[in-house]
């Protein structure tokens, strides 16, 4: 018996460190089982660091459960099976089955989990109601979190401001930012994001909006949504949730959200076209930054901001109308804009000599193109370094083909990284007369570092454009 307990006990430890693998993926994954096996499936294993495990407290739960019911059949198998190579036959089994155990405890705690999630939520939503508070969310395809903060450092010019941190956009990132975050605040910002139907409507549900800001819509996250149809569904939910006398603000940089725009009946507001509530105009990009006339409500601000890239003056023109709406003055709007810090990892210059331009964030196609488009702005030997993008289902290939292409008329080196997208990049930028010798394949980030030593010069631009989490190969 003892004998038994001690070898179990050794048993679960390595046990446990064999599953750390399997548990980055569920996590990384958002403790979805489909993706999860999909993963497994395509032995895409998580071995990087670039996304470490979170211990949250939903994973120590799921964490304890794990080693209590591995412990139960390690013991079982050493306690009552008297032969020892059947003994090892059945641990080998069990480990290769390590997967299979993820799903058996993800399934048997989930009403455990739900029950919790819900708790949380109906606090959340109980404290929302006793305050006083002008409540925002924002949401679309891209530009959540830069609007977000642009938004977020205009306001505290006037108030304080509570929003949600990093790129905490579903219903428990936005629950727990409220239970722990939100004070004496005049002002609460919620980005919100999705991945299928009926997401935001339940983020929404729970903050219930005063002001509603639709971003740029396109082709994110094709895989689970399947068409830009249902994107554009999904983030209407953000406007069918609005308080009775809500405003709606649409950025119509793209043709779906101008369509949405059409589409509400509500008190809306359109910038970033023409003769709109809000849009730019004259403006003078440089690789110090932008000049523009901003207009809002006929009015004209003369601003400049440090910010690159016509995507940034789209978020900030759709901040800036925001804030006009809630009366901000207009110098205050005019001197937050020229304060504006970048977003980190978005068009950010993290350095000066040699040019390093940090775009690695969550990158999709207009911002890429966006991207490509600074670094016209520059002089000298022009690296890119990308990925490329996932996560847009059958049309993928094509449109990584395409980048490749674009990356071909802008760069003077191209650096591929991973193997997901590496033929449609490379093919791509070959099409367009690119010198295969200036095209380099890195599967680390010190084969990465290795081949920068050798390409790079004082003269020289690095743009880092997109980085994939670690179960993409």
């Amino acid at each position: 018996m003892i004998v038994a307990l001690i070898f179990t006990c050794i048993l679960v430890v390595i046990f446990f460190i064999w599953s750390l693998v399997f548990f980055k993926s569920y996590q990384l994954n958002q403790y979805k089982i489909k993706k999860f096996l999909d993963d497994i499936l395509l032995f895409h294993f998580s071995f990087g660091d670039k996304n470490k495990i979170i211990w949250t407290k939903r994973f120590v739960r799921f964490s304890i459960v794990y080693v209590i019911f591995s412990f139960l059949i390690f013991f079982l198998i050493t306690y009552f099976i008297k032969i020892v190579a059947l003994v090892i036959l059945n641990i080998i089994v069990i480990f290769l089955l390590s997967p299979l155990i993820v799903c058996i405890v993800h399934f048997f705690m989930l009403p455990t989990e739900q029950f919790i999630k819900q708790i949380y939520i109906l606090r959340a939503k109980a404290k929302l109601k006793k305050k006083k508070i002008i409540k925002i969310g924002i949401t679309g395809s891209y530009g959540k979190t830069s609007t977000k903060n642009i938004l977020t450092h205009i306001l505290e010019k006037q108030y304080k401001v509570c929003v949600t941190p990093l790129n905490y956009n579903t219903e428990m990132g936005i629950t727990k930012t409220i239970l722990d975050k939100l004070d004496d605040h005049d002002i609460f910002i919620a980005e919100m994001g999705a991945r299928k139907k009926y997401d935001i409507k339940k983020v929404a549900d729970i903050v219930r909006p005063d002001i509603a800001i639709i971003t740029t819509i396109g082709k994110a996250h094709l895989e689970s949504f399947k068409t830009i149809s249902e994107i554009e569904k999904t983030k209407f939910e953000l406007c069918e949730s609005l308080q009775t006398e809500g405003k709606a603000i649409f950025n119509g940089d793209s043709k779906s959200t101008t369509k949405l725009y059409k589409k509400f009946k509500g008190n809306k507001f359109l910038t970033n076209i023409p003769q709109s509530f809000a849009y730019a105009q004259n403006i003078k990009c440089s690789n110090k930054g932008s000049d523009f006339d901003l207009i809002i409500d006929g009015k004209v601000l003369k601003v400049h901001t440090r910010l690159l890239g016509e995507i940034n003056i789209n978020n900030i023109v759709t901040a800036s109308a925001c804030a006009y709406i809630l009366q901000v003055p207009q110098q205050d709007i005019i001197d937050a804009i020229l304060t504006l810090p970048a977003t980190e990892h978005r068009l950010q210059i993290i350095r000066e000599n040699p040019v390093v331009i940090d775009d690695s964030y969550n990158s999709n196609e207009i911002g890429f193109k966006q991207a490509l488009e600074v670094l016209t702005k520059f002089k000298g030997k022009k690296i890119v370094v990308t990925p490329g993008i996932v996560e847009l289902g059958k049309e993928q290939s094509t449109i990584n083909f395409k980048l490749g292409s674009q990356i071909a008329d802008v760069a003077d080196f191209i650096i591929i990284m991973n193997e997901v997208n590496k033929n449609d990049l490379y093919c791509g930028a070959i099409s367009h007369n690119f010198n295969r010798k200036n095209i380099f394949f890195a599967n680390t980030r010190k084969k990465q570092q290795e081949i920068l030593q050798l390409l790079v010069n004082e003269n020289s631009i690095v743009l880092f454009e997109n980085d994939l989490p670690d179960n993409y190969k």
